[in-house]
């Protein structure tokens, strides 16, 4: 199962990988050029989790609606997440996504 939540995918995934360590907060990205945030609005019903470079998000209770100022919110299911960001080619580099 896949959501989309502008330039934020996340990913349905059947547990959290061995060696995580819990990330404060429960802002998934911030905007570099607007401030903006994808966030969720009840930080006590989500854990983040860092596992080197990839994030994980864990819905605690039977849902979790992630809200940002440019997108409807959704709502999430309890569940385990595998978080990505979107990337952009150019001939520089390939890069996230700047919002």
């Amino acid at each position: 199962m896949l959501y989309r939540h502008g330039d934020v995918l996340l990913h349905l995934v059947e547990h959290l990988p061995a060696r995580v360590f819990p990330r404060t907060g429960a802002t998934l990205a911030r905007g570099e050029a607007t401030g903006h945030s994808h966030r969720f609005d009840t930080p006590q019903d989500v854990h983040l989790w860092q596992h080197g470079p990839d994030l994980y998000v864990e819905v605690l209770h039977d849902h979790a609606r992630l809200v940002h100022e440019e997108h409807h919110a959704i709502t999430l299911p309890r569940g385990v997440y595998r978080v990505w960001m979107q990337r952009e080619y150019s001939p520089e580099a390939i890069r996230r996504v700047v919002d």
